[in-house]
């Protein structure tokens, strides 16, 4: 007698919740404080953080001190990450850059001990590379505003030094004017309690009133000064010296060159601001070219309404038309009309026929579903601003946590994709594994070559050994578990049946003038042509360095994306069924999922003429490895998107037909 597979299903589900367990876990041990309102007390210190060096000519972070910059009293010490900020290849440090609320100060920090040959040639290429100092008060990047050719420009960081046109030396910035907006915090019913170096808690305290300040903007103006370093050498960190203009003159900067030394030096102005917290934001996240996402809405609409307009001829004066005329004749004019049957009629006895590779089909479609269903719920949830910018790799770690937990709508899927294609449940272990390593294996791979490649670099991006055993743990303690109950589950569900029986010997497949794939590739311009211009924006967001957070336009353009992949899938197989073609399901999945062919074309034109200043072959080597990876997933999950339609079509087509 057969042992009963609910002991079984019982001890993976312990096991999914002990492994659901140690990931929230995980990520709170790796959670970065600062999302919450912090005030502060007049007078209090505050202490800067810097991230990684970044540069968007080589898309490789590094260490902020990697260069010869001054450290912490105290020493290094990192600041808790989560797991996206980890996968991101940021590295949060203290520095030494001491504020005291609302007190303006200019101060010295320390003198480097003579440039070695190794420091010179560093600081050299980390300039000639155009890297960025990445600082960070209260959760907020340091801004730095510009003017060229009348238009006001602004990045985030600046820059490790400079070359002036003309110029073969290269100059260090080593003097910081720093400006942090103030807004008064005055209430009662509030009380603060101290967090620690993080600043001040705010809780409820209706007796009692509370005053302080909230850091709402921190800017920026880097300068490379010239000082004497023994003179510099004798004060003490922290000590206070004279206030410096800015010059670009080369005799009164900082020159990088063996044996100089350099002194590092700071000065803070605080100034009061009428922003407000929940406001702070708005500087970093002004929406530019919102024109051009209305251009690229109204875009995708018009190719909406003209698909539905196919469609609704399609269903209504086509099919609707030929059906009608058929169920009002009797019994000996059908049959009599089953002779002269022609166009997509012929194929009623092969139309579900078993496709080829179809456990590859199932197991594609199931991982279609985990992805766009991840894409959807981490894109709704942005829209609606339950993930803030000011929580640093929160909208990664989110996409990973929807990723696992979707596992049991893959497997579902996958495995009762199956069982109504075969007609049975045999070999649906194998299905849910396949579903579980395919998509997961090919990611896991191409990051471990491109891991080398950073490891080899000593790029901070590089992913440590211990991380890969989590990623690892996590793979198979949550999602090949989910993935295998949903399998289970998709055992259990009623399989599809279909409306009309499938013939022993296939039909032949009418000869055509040109090849139907041909057809299948073109489709894909169609539901590229809604999401390239937002694509544009994404691309910049991640190479460039900027701000994406126009979640709202995001969200819009992927209900057209889905919409446009629905119907372009449904077109085409109607137009394979009307010259007897009933090999549909590869035709229908590829119809909509070409279009990931014209995302990975986007990209290297991108590369070649968005991204001029990206040099090297690691460079080159991320940047096709990660838009390989992206243009693979739109394919899986644009193409279930056109597969499950077109599925459901031709079901419902076939099934008003009365044909034995």
């Amino acid at each position: 007698m057969a042992s009963s597979p609910f002991p079984k299903i019982s001890s993976m589900i312990r096991s999914i919740v002990f492994s659901l367990f140690f990931f929230a876990c995980f990520c709170n041990g790796f959670y970065l404080p600062g999302s919450y309102m912090n005030t502060y007390l007049q007078g209090q210190k505050i202490f800067a953080k810097v991230n990684s060096l970044t540069s968007i000519e080589t898309e490789l972070p590094f260490s902020y001190y990697s260069l010869p910059y001054c450290e912490p009293e105290g020493g290094i010490k990192k600041s808790a990450e989560n797991l996206g900020e980890l996968l991101m290849g940021d590295q949060i440090d203290n520095s030494p850059y001491r504020f005291r609320m609302n007190k303006n100060e200019s101060l010295y920090i320390c003198t480097s001990n003579p440039l070695t040959e190794h420091e010179t040639n560093l600081l050299k290429q980390r300039t000639d590379d155009r890297y960025q100092v990445n600082m960070i008060l209260d959760n907020l990047p340091a801004m730095r505003y510009a003017k060229q050719k009348g238009i006001n420009i602004q990045w985030t960081g600046f820059p490790v030094g400079y070359t002036p046109t003309g110029s073969n030396e290269d100059y260090i910035i080593n003097h910081l004017k720093f400006k942090v907006l103030v807004h008064e915090y005055e209430g009662s019913a509030m009380e603060i309690i101290s967090t620690g170096e993080e600043g001040m808690g705010v809780i409820s305290k209706p007796d009692e009133k509370a005053s302080g300040y909230e850091i709402v903007g921190f800017e920026v103006v880097p300068c490379s000064v010239k000082r004497d370093p023994e003179a510099m050498s004798k004060l003490k960190m922290y000590d206070t010296i004279d206030t410096m203009d800015c010059s670009l003159e080369p005799e009164k900067s900082q020159v990088i060159r063996e044996r100089e030394r350099v002194s590092f030096t700071y000065e803070v102005e605080f100034v009061k601001s009428d922003i407000r917290w929940p406001s702070r934001w708005d500087a970093y996240l002004k929406m530019e070219g919102a024109r051009i996402h209305w251009f690229s809405i109204l875009n995708s609409l018009m190719v909406i309404f003209f698909l539905a307009g196919i469609v609704f001829v399609i269903f209504l004066r086509t099919v609707r038309r030929d059906l009608t005329r058929y169920e009002e004749l009797d019994k000996e004019a059908q049959a009599q009309m089953n002779e002269e049957l022609s166009g997509w009629k012929l194929v009623v006895g092969d139309v579900f026929r078993e496709p080829e590779c179809s456990k590859l089909l199932c197991v594609m479609v199931g991982d279609g579903v985990q992805i766009a269903g991840m894409a959807v719920v981490t894109i709704v949830f942005a829209a609606f601003g339950f993930m803030s910018p000011a929580s640093r790799g929160m909208l990664l770690t989110g996409m990973i946590i929807l990723y696992l937990i979707l596992g049991i709508a893959a497997g579902y899927v996958g495995v009762r994709l199956w069982c109504t294609i075969k007609g049975h449940s045999d070999g649906w272990r194998s299905v849910s594994w396949s579903v579980a390593c395919f998509f997961s294996g090919i990611v896991f791979a191409v990051l471990m070559v491109l891991n080398f490649v950073l490891w080899g670099s000593k790029s901070t991006s590089a992913l440590p050994i211990s991380l890969f055993f989590v990623l690892l743990s996590l793979w198979f303690c949550i999602s090949v578990p989910l993935t295998l109950l949903g399998g289970f589950l998709g055992t259990r569900a009623e399989p599809i049946q279909f409306p009309v029986r499938t013939n022993q010997i296939p039909r032949e497949i009418p000869a055509r003038k040109y090849p139907s794939w041909l057809l299948v590739l073109g489709a894909g311009t169609l539901p590229f042509g809604t999401l390239f211009i937002e694509l544009f924006f994404i691309l910049s967001s991640i190479w460039l360095g900027r701000f994406y957070y126009v979640f709202g336009f995001l969200l819009v353009v992927l209900l057209l994306l889905v919409t446009v992949c629905a119907e372009v899938s449904v077109v085409l197989t109607y137009m394979h069924l009307c010259v007897e073609d009933w090999r549909w399901w590869w035709k229908a999945y590829f119809a909509s999922g070409s279009v990931a062919l014209y995302v990975f074309l986007y990209s290297i034109n991108y590369l070649v003429f968005d991204l001029q200043s990206l040099s090297g072959p690691v460079s080159a080597i991320l940047y096709l490895g990660y838009s390989l990876l992206m243009a693979f997933a739109i394919m899986l999950s644009t193409g279930t998107i056109g597969f499950l339609t077109s599925f459901y079509f031709v079901h419902y087509l076939f099934s008003s037909v009365k044909i034995d």
